[in-house]
C-alpha cells in the first residue's frame, strides 16, 4: 500500500465498527473473521506469510487494560501514556477518555496506524502515532504510563518487552500489562491489580472466555 489514505480505504473495507464486550463504550474497526482479512492483506501487500492482523481484533488484554483504564481514570489523567503495540488502538483510546494530556501509540505495522487513527476519529478523540519500533532502543522520552496489550505471545518479542519494561521501571515509569499469562508471560514479575473474564472469539482463542488480569510493574504515581 502506498499511503495512509489507501491503508484507511482498505480498513475500512475489511472491518465494521463494533463495540468489544468489555468496552462497549469504545467502537472500533474490526474484522468479523480472521482469515479472509489475514488473506486479504498478503495480497494487498504482496507478500506472503505476513504477521496476523493484530490491529483487527480487540484480543483480551487490551480490553481488560481499556476497562481499568476506564475504571480508574485517575491512573492516566494528565499523564504522558505510551501505549505499546497499540494495534487497534484501543488502550489509547481509554486513555484519552480518562483524560491523559499526551498520547503515543506505536506500532511497526503501519495498517495497524491506519486502524488507530480512524479508531480515534470514531470515538471522538486523538492522540500521536509511530511507526519507529520502539523495542529496538532506548525510548523518546520517559512517559508516566507505559500499557502493554498482549504482547507476550512470542519468545524473542516477550524478551524485548520486559527489557523496555525494566528500563521504564527504573526510570519512574509506571507500566500497567494487560495478558491472560500467555506462553511468554514472565510469571512471577508483576503484581496483578484486576481480574477479569473477558468474552473472545473461539476462531482465535482457546475458549469463549478469557481470563485475563491487569499487571503492574513500577510504582503508581500520586497527585501533588
Amino acid at each position: 500500500m502506498k499511503d495512509d489514505r489507501a491503508r484507511q480505504e482498505f480498513v475500512r473495507a475489511n472491518t465494521k465498527l463494533l463495540s468489544p464486550q468489555l468496552v462497549p463504550e469504545i467502537r472500533l474497526h474490526l474484522a468479523e473473521e480472521s482469515l479472509p482479512i489475514w488473506q486479504k492483506t498478503e495480497e494487498e501487500l504482496g507478500e506472503i506469510n505476513v504477521p496476523p492482523p493484530y490491529w483487527a481484533f480487540a484480543w483480551a488484554g487490551g480490553q481488560a487494560l481499556a476497562r481499568y483504564i476506564l475504571d480508574n481514570p485517575d491512573i492516566a489523567a494528565g499523564c504522558s501514556v505510551l501505549d505499546l503495540g497499540a494495534g487497534s488502538g484501543l488502550q489509547a483510546i481509554s486513555a484519552a477518555m480518562a483524560g491523559a494530556r499526551d498520547i503515543l501509540a506505536a506500532d511497526i505495522d503501519r495498517l495497524a496506524l491506519a486502524a488507530c487513527t480512524m479508531n480515534a476519529d470514531a470515538n471522538n478523540v486523538a492522540f500521536a502515532t509511530t511507526a519507529n519500533d520502539l523495542l529496538a532502543g532506548p525510548l523518546p522520552h520517559r512517559f508516566d504510563v507505559i500499557l502493554v496489550g498482549d504482547l507476550f505471545y512470542e519468545r524473542q518479542l516477550a524478551a524485548q518487552v520486559m527489557a523496555l519494561i525494566e528500563a521504564a521501571v527504573a526510570g519512574g515509569s509506571l507500566v500497567l500489562i494487560g495478558d491472560p499469562q500467555r506462553n511468554y508471560f514472565p510469571k512471577g514479575r508483576f503484581e496483578a491489580i484486576a481480574r477479569y473474564e473477558v468474552p473472545v472469539t473461539r476462531e482465535l482463542e482457546d475458549a469463549e472466555i478469557k481470563r485475563t488480569a491487569v499487571w503492574q510493574a513500577g510504582v503508581r504515581r500520586t497527585a501533588a
